[in-house]
């Protein structure tokens, strides 16, 4: 019995480093940015009424469970948004991060960075499509849709603007706030 314990422990724990399975999204658990490894905060997903628009995925160095815990960790963080509604279109991600920046953060809404972090998003986005956004600890915003670099700016309260825009006071999404902090 206690052999299988220890096995069935070690399968647990070892399941641990593969893929998360979310709205048939494959979560990967670990990535690299910035010659770094980050981990797998945690994964919702963006509903709109009840549409599935896409999977958040939230990636830090170190595991937060609290906006403020985030807010105040010192490392590298990515979210990535892998689309899986059929076709959403530019202006409606702009909108709803336009209106994240204002319910959450409306002085640095108004920022020259604010206005270029927004105008990176130029294209609609389909199923399978990937949004990554990273935030540096020096305030550096930098944006991929599908591996192609969207801008980077060196702003830190607009980067903490954005963090905001999902896990702010008032996120366009409450369930994806709460799984992208590892709660939901």
């Amino acid at each position: 019995m206690r052999k299988f314990a220890v096995a069935l422990s070690f399968l647990l724990l070892s399941s641990q480093a593969f893929a998360l399975d979310v709205a048939g999204v494959n979560v990967a658990p670990t990535v690299s940015v910035h010659q770094k490894t980050l981990t797998l905060n945690g994964a919702g997903i963006r509903k709109k009424l009840f549409v599935k628009v896409y999977v958040g995925s939230l990636y830090t160095e170190r595991k937060v469970t609290t906006p403020a815990q985030l807010l105040a960790d010192p490392g590298e963080k990515l979210i990535r948004m892998s689309f899986v509604y059929k076709k959403v279109e530019k202006e409606k991600i702009v909108e709803a991060f336009t209106e994240g920046l204002t319910n959450n953060s409306p002085i640095a809404r108004w920022s020259a960075d604010a206005k270029a972090f927004l105008s990176w998003f130029k294209s609609d986005f389909v199923a399978g499509d990937t949004v990554d956004i990273f935030i540096s600890p020096d305030g550096t915003v930098s944006a991929t849709h599908n591996g192609k670099v969207l801008g980077t700016f060196r702003n830190p309260d607009v980067a903490r603007a954005v963090l905001l825009i999902w896990f702010g006071e008032k996120p366009a999404d409450g369930g994806l706030k709460k799984g992208m902090l590892g709660n939901g």
